[in-house]
Order: structure tokens, then C-alpha cells, then sequence
């Protein structure tokens, strides 16, 4: 499968390059980025095309990964269904439900596939105990943790987008990518404080009968910082493992799970209409947050 790569930020270097490098199943095309000498850069780095016009790479490509912000991944994302790509997206799909839906119809509609890459449903060892604890009954509260230190140490992911939406929509995905196939779909965000930052308390009602508590932050103190997942239910109490992968490993897995997918047909279960889901979860949320009724 011939992909190519959308952005050139710190995620597009450390993450989506390498990834789809050393793919066996992939062949890296080409990259495509708003600063068309990040683009050049990149793509010298992993030897292969720069692309100056978006479309040209759609036409040359079966398959596109994205790494932009939600906002620009959403109309591009729709574009690329449109042009026959299947899609390797980041989280969240959208910052919007209209353009989370938009993506959603353009993949329907062109029937290609879809894989959001929520990391923790990459990596083998939460993966198979989300699996396992979904199998399981009586789960009656869950705790989770997400804490970065984005705004409080010196990270690269310190971007624009991540100032403007908050750890709710940064983290806020990785938490419920975890929570929804166990506790099954949110019934309603029962409440939704702010903490200390831009910490952010959020309480959920899922549809299997549990509730679930979510606390989130790019703000953490360094030391403070790190993800955790408990649940609690008549089986007893479980935490969610660490794995022993990064986000490479993580996203060629992805990738499988993008092939598969276009090969059989079959959705995955972290597809775009998972993603946008989420993203109507994450807008509920951030209305209560904000105090903005429907």
C-alpha cells in the first residue's frame, strides 16, 4: 500500500516518519506539510517526494496518515476519503461534531478505510486487558488518570492547538479510547468541573450501568505526571497495564489494523465513526465545562 504523509511537526518526526519507514507493508510515497521547507526536510530525512499540492498526493497514494492539528486533519481528512486514500488519523478526529461527521460520510461514502490511532489501543499489553476486562461483568465505577506536563516542562507538544483546547481533547481521547469498549457508550456527561491549569474533572454514565471519573491535564507538575486506569466492579479491582512500547511500535500496529481493514472491509473498532464518537463526548463535556447549553 503506497501512503503518504500529511504535516511535518514534532509528532509527523517522531512518530508517523519512522513509522511508516520501517513498515514492511508500507511504501512511504511522499509528505506533504503547510511549510513546504518542513516538508523538504522531512522528506529528505526518509528519502522519498515532496509534495507541494495536497491533491497530487492523494492521486498518487492509496493510503494517507495525517499528523496535523484536528482542525486542519478534519478538512483534509474528508478530502483524502474523497479521493479514494484510506486514512491513518490522529486524535481527536475533529474539534467539531459537524466536521468529525463531515469525515465520517466522506469515508461512507467513498468506502475506503479508516484507523484513528488512539496510542493505548496500539500497544499489546493494555490492548489485550481492555479485551479481556470488556468480557468481564459488573463493572461498577472506573477511575482515570491522565496527566502531561506539557505546559510545565519543556515539550515540543506545547502547540497552539493543545493551548487552545486544553488536555480535554488531548488526553481526554485516550482516556475514553480505554473506558467506552469496557464500560460500553456514554449515556451522558453527568458533570464537568476545571481543576488547577487546565485540569479538567469530567463524570460519565455509560450505558453498562457504571459510572466513570476522568481527570485530565497538560499542566501537571513534571513529577505529578502520567496515566493511570482503574476499575473497580464485583470481579474486584484492576489497573490498567503500561506497555512496554512506544508510540513507533504503536503506530505500525495502526498501520496493520489500516491494511486489514482495507482489505477485508471490515471497520476496525477505533475507526472514524468511533472517532467522532468521541468527539461528541468530548463536546458534551466541554459545554458543561463552559457552560454552554443545547
Amino acid at each position: 500500500m503506497r501512503i503518504g504523509l500529511l504535516g511535518t511537526g514534532p509528532w509527523a518526526q517522531m512518530a508517523h516518519a519512522p513509522a511508516l519507514s520501517r513498515h514492511e507493508k508500507l511504501d512511504f510515497a511522499g509528505v506533504w506539510g503547510r511549510r513546504p521547507e518542513a516538508a523538504k526536510e522531512l522528506a529528505e530525512r526518509h528519502g522519498v517526494r515532496t509534495y507541494d499540492d495536497v491533491d497530487e498526493l492523494f492521486a498518487d497514494v492509496d493510503a494517507v496518515a495525517v499528523a496535523l492539528p484536528p482542525q486542519v486533519q478534519a478538512g483534509l481528512a474528508a478530502r483524502a476519503a474523497r479521493a479514494g486514500c484510506h486514512l491513518l488519523l490522529d486524535k481527536p478526529l475533529a474539534p467539531t461534531v459537524e466536521q468529525g461527521r463531515a469525515v465520517v460520510e466522506a469515508v461512507e461514502e467513498a468506502g475506503v478505510a479508516s484507523v484513528v490511532f488512539f496510542t493505548t489501543r496500539f500497544q499489546p499489553e493494555p490492548e489485550a486487558w481492555i479485551t479481556e476486562q470488556a468480557g468481564v461483568p459488573g463493572w461498577f465505577t472506573a477511575q482515570a488518570h491522565w496527566l502531561g506536563a506539557v505546559f510545565t516542562s519543556e515539550s515540543p507538544f506545547a502547540t497552539p492547538w493543545r493551548r487552545e483546547k486544553g488536555a480535554l481533547w488531548d488526553v481526554g481521547p485516550h482516556a475514553l479510547s480505554v473506558l467506552l469498549p469496557v464500560l460500553g457508550d456514554v449515556r451522558r456527561v453527568t458533570a464537568a468541573a476545571y481543576g488547577p491549569g487546565d485540569t479538567a474533572h469530567v463524570v460519565l454514565d455509560h450505558a453498562g450501568g457504571a459510572s466513570s471519573t476522568l481527570t485530565l491535564s497538560l499542566t501537571a507538575p513534571p513529577a505529578a505526571s502520567g496515566a493511570a486506569l482503574e476499575l473497580r466492579g464485583e470481579a474486584g479491582v484492576t489497573a490498567l497495564p503500561e506497555s512496554s512500547d512506544g508510540a513507533v511500535p504503536a503506530l505500525m500496529r495502526a498501520a496493520d489494523a489500516l491494511l486489514a481493514s482495507a482489505r477485508t472491509g471490515r471497520p476496525h473498532p477505533c475507526d472514524a465513526a468511533f472517532g467522532l464518537r468521541v468527539t461528541e463526548i468530548l463536546t458534551a463535556a466541554d459545554d458543561l465545562l463552559n457552560g454552554n447549553s443545547h
